[in-house]
């Protein structure tokens, strides 16, 4: 079935609920997981006048930080589980994209990722990282959208 599956991750309840059941579906399917965590830096300002200058090399360390802490919390999850992983790390402005390159740079025939299921105001304003794989992907793309009982239950956490 799945060999090698990509499993994006931006560190919230909506993505813990979908590395979980990725964890689940590749043990049960003998496949192994890349852990993907995309820092998404400030895009630059369009102008400098009265703008608030940002160290672009302390965001860079920063995310990279980050990143490199939620791919490696990944996983780690699933080789407790046993399933053999790798942590993987990008900066981009556009995560879908990298998300996208990073599944056929390390061969994955599937891409399990989480959704806000944003809609309206919400999702023009904050975009939809999972409806943007799905449209660039070349692979199988699973989305958990998860229900809102399942958010709360995850916050409590």
């Amino acid at each position: 079935m799945y060999t090698r599956i990509l499993v994006p991750t931006d560190g919230s309840g909506v993505s813990a609920l979908a590395e979980r059941a990725a964890i689940d579906f590749a043990r049960a399917c003998g496949a192994s997981i890349v852990a993907l965590a995309v820092g998404q830096p400030y895009p630059p300002p369009a102008s400098t006048e009265g703008a608030m200058v940002i160290d672009a090399a302390l965001e860079t360390e920063a995310l990279q930080a980050w990143a490199t802490r939620n791919a490696t919390r990944v996983a780690g999850a699933a080789q407790a589980a046993g399933v053999a992983a790798t942590a993987v790390t990008d900066i981009a402005y556009a995560p879908a994209d990298a998300i996208v390159e990073q599944a056929r740079r390390h061969g994955c025939d599937l891409i399990f990722i989480g959704s806000h299921g944003r809609r309206g105001l919400s999702r023009l304003l904050a975009g939809s990282v999972a409806q943007d794989v799905l449209a660039a992907a070349t692979v199988a793309v699973m989305v958990l959208r998860p229900q809102p009982q399942q958010l709360r239950a995850e916050d409590d956490t």
